[in-house]
């Protein structure tokens, strides 16, 4: 088998031919990086990669010069913030990976004109239109689409590519699945926080308002934003509903393929007693909001006026009631996230920075820092504000993205982008699932 051989950290190429290779071909990459292929413009590679342990490595294409072109990432593991398997690296970066170490995973990638396809294990992870106007800063100005060769870089560990086969296309191939127009990369923030290596995950899409699992693949792709797609554990919520084990383990075998991230959020108060941890473990990450409560014995979704019942309580002693509440929530129900975090009923929200009170603050965040929970910024509602959210920032606490959506219609982030700017967050301040620390966590009563 011909392949490129490691000696003394060092990497040789040796393959049969330049343009069409053979299923015999293989090609092992470590820490040093090889050139290979003919120039070409339109193309599909198609091959297999195995990756060891930890290990990353990059297929560039159109790649004449180091540096040149675009490169496909391929790294595994925990989604703990490093760019995965099928990154377009620094253009739409992934952050859960569809292959496993150790293991044969299939790959595929095609440039058609200005739409560049990564594939793996036969779901679509990237769908790029490079638009006209490409935004590349300095340290990106030559990724971008032009014609050359493939390059193999190895930077940790070992990595093997077998059974490559390149197929050269007309000028005129088009993907037929490209479909929604390409960014405005002129006037897009996305690409820039991309570009920074800054993750952008919206942990909180719901499937529903006519939202398909397959349309929200598309938008992902299209936005270059990752989606955490999750359906309500529970009851109560609007959506996707899940209401016991077998229901949840079914929903999590029909999106396991999807490059989505996959969430799952408790609604209602009751949804611990309806699932087991082994049900529930199959999933990213777990979160809920305060939105329902209990008042009186009852339930309350204080997003439903009518459902608010002041019983001769002040405004203040009814936002007493909601800390307590979010504080018991926080404590007894093992979620990584506090979603819609410090929402009040929305007739409140112009006297939401009186009623969100420093003491009241600091009482939800000091749960959240007990329990290592992450405060979600909600674009849909614009809270928390600005002050808390650096408050949050200033005790070391970690932050989510999370729409929270009622149809197809639900932007990109703009409220968390603002946040990034306002509060000065870094990647260092984004969660991921890798951090959870709810398998450990002892309740309180």
């Amino acid at each position: 088998m011909k392949r490129l051989n490691i000696i003394k950290g060092m990497a040789a190429l040796i393959l049969p031919c330049l343009f069409s290779c053979t299923d015999s071909t293989s090609v092992l990459v470590s820490d040093n990086q090889q050139q290979w292929g003919d120039d070409v413009t339109n193309f599909t590679l198609t091959g297999q990669v195995n990756t060891d342990c930890a290990a990353i490595a990059a297929l560039w294409f159109h790649s004449n010069k180091p540096g040149e072109g675009y490169e496909v990432r391929f790294h595994n593991g925990p989604i703990d913030g490093t760019q995965k398997t099928g990154s377009l690296t620094d253009v739409r970066n992934l952050y859960r990976s569809l292959a496993a170490d150790s293991t044969w995973a299939d790959f595929e990638i095609s440039v058609r004109q200005k739409n560049i396809e990564v594939k793996i294990n036969k779901t679509t992870v990237v769908s790029y239109t490079e638009p006209n106007k490409p935004w590349r800063d300095e340290n990106h100005s030559r990724q971008q689409l032009s014609h050359g060769k493939f390059r193999f870089i190895g930077y940790a560990g070992r990595t093997t590519f077998r059974n490559l086969k390149l197929t050269p296309l007309p000028d005129n191939a088009v993907n037929p699945n490209d479909t929604l127009p390409p960014v405005d990369e002129q006037q897009d923030r996305i690409i820039r926080l991309q570009q920074q290596a800054f993750p952008v995950i919206d942990y909180h899409v719901h499937l529903k308002g006519g939202l398909t699992k397959e349309q929200a693949h598309a938008m992902s792709m299209n936005y270059g934003i990752n989606y955490g797609v999750a359906p309500n554990l529970g009851e109560g919520g609007v959506g996707r509903m899940l209401a016991n084990d077998q229901e949840a383990i079914e929903y999590h075998n029909e999106v396991k393929d999807m490059p989505f991230l996959m969430g799952a959020q408790g609604e209602g108060r009751r949804w611990i007693l309806q699932f087991t941890d082994k049900a529930i473990s199959r999933f990213d990450y777990l979160f809920t909001d305060a939105m329902t409560i209990v008042d009186n014995g009852k339930i309350c979704r204080i997003y439903h006026p009518e459902e608010v019942h002041m019983r001769g309580r002040t405004q203040q002693q009814y936002m007493d009631l909601i800390v307590d509440q979010i504080v018991k929530i926080l404590t007894n129900e093992p979620v990584d996230i506090y979603a819609n975090a410090t929402y009040i009923p929305e007739d409140w929200m112009p006297q939401y920075n009186q009623l969100w009170t420093p003491e009241r603050i600091d009482r939800v965040l000091d749960v959240m820092q007990q329990y290592d929970i992450a405060m979600e910024i909600s674009p849909r509602y614009h809270i928390p504000s600005f002050d808390i959210i650096r408050r949050a920032k200033a005790r070391g606490l970690k932050f989510t993205f999370g729409t929270n959506n009622v149809d197809a219609d639900f932007g990109r982030c703009e409220y968390a982008i603002q946040a990034i700017d306002s509060c000065n967050l870094t990647p260092s301040d984004i969660w991921f699932p890798s951090m959870s620390r709810r398998a450990e966590r002892t309740q309180s009563d």
